[in-house]
C-alpha cells in the first residue's frame, strides 16, 4: 500500500553523515540545521519553485529557509527527503526558533463598533430620509 508524502516514515538520519564538502559536490542536497535533505524529487513541486531550491543546492539553507517562514506542514513534510546528517566536527549551532509572540485583540468597545458600523448606517439613515423626501 503506497502512503501519500505526508505519511511516509522520515528516512533513517543515522543511516549517513555527511561532511559539508561532500553536500557541496552534490546536485541534490542542501542542509537545514545540520540535517542533510534530497530535494531532487521536490524541485518541481516547491511552492516557491525550483530556482529557490537550485540557488542553495550544496549550501546551508537554515537561514533561508526560516526566513522565508514555512509552516509547521512544511517543517513535517520535509523529514521525507532526509538524507542523513552534517557530521559531528562540522555541525553548526542550530539557531532555536521561536514563534512570534501573537499580539492580544483589542477589546470589542462601543468606540470601535461606531468607528466601523457608524459611517455606513449614517449613509444608510441619509438614503432613507432622501428617499422618503423625493418620493413622499
Amino acid at each position: 500500500m503506497s502512503q501519500s508524502p505526508t505519511e511516509q516514515p522520515a528516512r533513517n538520519m543515522a543511516a549517513a553523515k555527511f561532511t559539508r564538502k561532500e553536500v557541496e559536490s552534490r546536485t541534490d542536497a542542501l542542509i537545514i540545521d545540520n540535517v542533510v535533505y534530497d530535494v531532487s524529487e521536490f524541485k518541481q513541486d516547491h511552492p516557491g519553485g525550483p530556482d529557490v531550491l537550485m540557488a542553495n543546492i550544496g549550501k546551508d539553507a537554515s537561514q533561508c529557509f526560516f526566513d522565508v517562514g514555512h509552516s509547521d506542514i512544511a517543517l513535517d513534510w520535509r523529514k521525507q527527503f532526509v538524507l542523513g546528517e552534517v557530521v559531528d566536527e562540522e555541525r553548526w549551532p542550530v539557531k532555536e526558533r521561536v514563534a512570534a509572540p501573537q499580539e492580544e485583540p483589542e477589546p470589542l468597545t462601543l468606540g470601535a463598533l461606531l468607528n466601523v458600523w457608524g459611517p455606513p448606517l449614517v449613509v444608510a439613515g441619509l438614503a432613507a430620509l432622501l428617499y422618503l423626501y423625493l418620493f413622499p
